[in-house]
């Protein structure tokens, strides 16, 4: 077994290692942005309205991170199956 063949779903290179490694690990690092901004607002800083604001701010940047994540990743394998360079979903 090569490690083209372990990068998953027949897209090999470095198109195989970004759409498998590299994107979830940006997507993990959003959703703990999100998470963090939501455990400051709710939890940890109930009582302070500075704090809660921070916290706001985290949700808001994480939201947003994911929304553009995952725009730009659905736009870029659309052109990529759209070349030819990936496989169709199965």
């Amino acid at each position: 077994m090569t490690f083209a063949q372990f990068i998953g779903s027949g897209t090999t290179g470095v198109v195989g290692l970004l759409n498998v490694v590299v994107v979830p690990v940006i997507f993990a690092l959003a959703f703990l942005v999100f998470v963090w901004g939501v455990v400051n607002y709710f939890v940890l800083n109930a009582g302070d309205e500075a704090k809660r604001a921070e916290g706001r701010a985290f949700v808001l940047w994480g939201l947003l991170g994911m929304v553009l994540l995952f725009s730009v990743w659905g736009f870029v394998n659309l052109l990529l199956s759209t070349l030819g360079v990936a496989p169709p979903a199965a």
